[in-house]
């Protein structure tokens, strides 16, 4: 793999040895971790410099957006080209494909949306509270997402209905990234603060929150030691409370 990236979004494929980059560059990279000395697939014709990148369909599609264009575009791999665009009133900031394939979740400005997968029509469109950077979908039941943005505040909120569920206190920057975990059991925050944390999805009583106080529980705690041995920023670990709730998070 012998190329100098600018990427500011990189994405594996799930079920194959493929990895997926795009930057300010406005070319999107694909490289086979088989081959590490081959040259990767470059597909060059983005408007604009690359955002986020996702894969769609296996490995079929990918979606992208752009820092400073509206919209996602949708990238037919056999052709390279672009075969459709999901629009938005700003720049999207985030994209995810539902683990099962059915919704890809998108953040613009201050809406979370939620489109078909396979139809790609809206599905869903919910006003934040705030200009949110990212967002996702709970991935076992999908009852439920995320949102973080400039109130420096990872929300929690219905999916059916949008509701707010609980609101998460506790970085000092704004949220640039939330995700759910495979299993949907934590999800994670990083934030311009410089950290990491990790949530439990279930609400914490308050036995519990004495008890994360000292010691994380043990599949909460598996993960922040996973995290802790891979980056050198601080990770926190919280429960995921109702809105207006006082920081949560414990150093790990």
């Amino acid at each position: 793999m012998n190329c100098t990236l600018l990427s500011t979004s990189i994405l594996f494929e799930h079920d194959t040895h493929f990895l997926l980059t795009g930057g300010v560059e406005k070319i999107l990279r694909i490289f086979d971790l088989n081959r590490l000395d081959a040259q990767p697939r470059q597909v060059d014709n983005s408007p604009g410099s690359i955002r986020t990148v996702a894969w769609l369909h296996s490995d079929q599609m990918i979606l992208s957006s752009c820092t400073e264009t509206n919209g996602v575009r949708l990238w037919d791999l056999r052709s390279g080209k672009i075969v459709q665009t999901l629009e938005t009133k700003s720049p999207v900031t985030s994209s995810e494909v539902s683990q099962d394939g059915r919704y890809i979740t998108t953040a613009d400005g201050s809406t979370v949306k939620f489109w078909d997968a396979n139809h790609f029509g809206l599905v869903k469109s919910y006003v934040m509270p705030c200009n949110v950077e990212s967002a996702s979908l709970e991935p076992k039941h999908g009852n439920k997402f995320i949102a973080g943005g400039e109130d420096m505040w990872v929300h929690v909120f219905d999916f059916h209905t949008g509701e707010e569920l609980g609101c998460n206190k506790g970085h000092h920057g704004p949220v640039h990234c939330v995700r759910f975990s495979p299993g949907g059991g934590s999800f994670a925050s990083g934030s311009e603060d410089g950290t990491i944390r990790i949530w439990q999805t279930s609400p914490v009583t308050h036995d519990e929150s004495d008890l994360l106080g000292s010691e994380p529980s043990g599949k909460v705690k598996a993960v922040a030691d996973e995290v802790a041995r891979k980056i050198e920023s601080g990770l926190h670990i919280g429960g995921e409370g109702k809105t207006g709730d006082t920081d949560k998070a414990t150093d790990a």
